[in-house]
């Protein structure tokens, strides 16, 4: 593992394998690369490199709290900063949850960079855009206001960040609290804009515009119905759609670790699906 200081921030990240291309690969919600890791080594049996990252604050990743834009846009540009510096050209891209949306992004807008994009368990708009918040912004203005910084540092998410990189704790004591409420309020406005998209935050056009090879593997719980999945595989403008043996579930959602059983499907239906689009380059 080394870091990359990338627009201030440092990047925690590892690259497993070799060969070429390289696939970029990061987990959903705010959780760090390790989640991945399992997933990542059976995609490098097959002369595949994988890029795990934490993404800014993230993991081992460090800290920079801001509204310029959703997390998502932060995220693409800052990984499209991090290829540049390792000088990789060959560039693949996938993502599940939040993972799938910075892959999006990043597809949108810098879509001469890649070869190809993955997404897994897509997001899809009203139901997450009226639920996950609970899970991060609204969770975090809400302790903010009530217990100050410290309570923010109590919150599920930024416990699970801390304990990973305990010079997060003395930061978020420092951050004034006033300006950290008024940043999640703004990117509680940003999440929810797209809510009324059927792929949470991308319109159908901008979905029909990315035109490189893509794969769609769909989740099964409310945040990523296989509806959503399916929605995406649809419009966008090429693309395939592989469905595991699964059903959807009501419940809000499904750890990612509860798809550990399928973790060697999944693998092989990437693997293929890049070795596949190779062939024509």
């Amino acid at each position: 593992m080394v870091k990359k200081l990338i627009d201030g921030v440092n990047i925690e990240y590892e690259i497993i394998g070799s060969g070429t291309p390289i696939l970029a690969l990061m987990p959903g919600a705010r959780r760090g690369y390790l989640e991945m890791k399992s997933l990542a080594e059976k995609i490098a049996k097959n002369n595949i490199r994988i890029l795990l990252h934490d993404r800014r604050n993230t993991g081992k990743s460090s800290m920079l709290i801001d509204d310029a834009h959703t997390e998502e846009v932060t995220w693409a540009r800052e990984l499209r900063k991090l290829f540049k510096s390792l000088n990789e050209n060959h560039i693949f891209i996938s993502g599940s949850s939040s993972g799938a949306r910075t892959s999006l992004m990043y597809a949108l807008e810098f879509p001469k960079d890649l070869i190809g994009l993955i997404i897994m368990r897509v997001t899809g708009g009203k139901f997450a855009a009226n639920n996950l918040p609970k899970n991060y912004y609204e969770v975090f203005i809400n302790a903010a206001k009530s217990g100050g910084m410290k309570s923010v540092c109590d919150t599920a998410r930024f416990a699970e960040y801390i304990k990973t990189n305990p010079d997060i704790e003395n930061e978020l004591l420092q951050f004034d609290v006033n300006e950290f409420i008024k940043i999640q309020e703004n990117l509680l406005v940003k999440f929810r804009a797209g809510a009324d998209y059927p792929v949470m935050g991308v319109t159908q056009d901008e979905l029909g515009s990315i035109t490189i090879p893509s794969l769609v593997i769909p989740g099964n719980d409310n945040t990523h119905n296989s509806v959503s999945g399916i929605t995406a595989y649809e419009m966008l403008g090429n693309s395939e759609l592989y469905q595991l043996p699964i059903d959807d579930v009501d419940v809000d959602l499904i750890p990612w670790s509860d798809w550990a059983e399928y973790e060697d499907q999944i693998a092989e239906s990437m693997s293929e699906f890049i070795q596949r689009v190779m062939a024509t380059q």
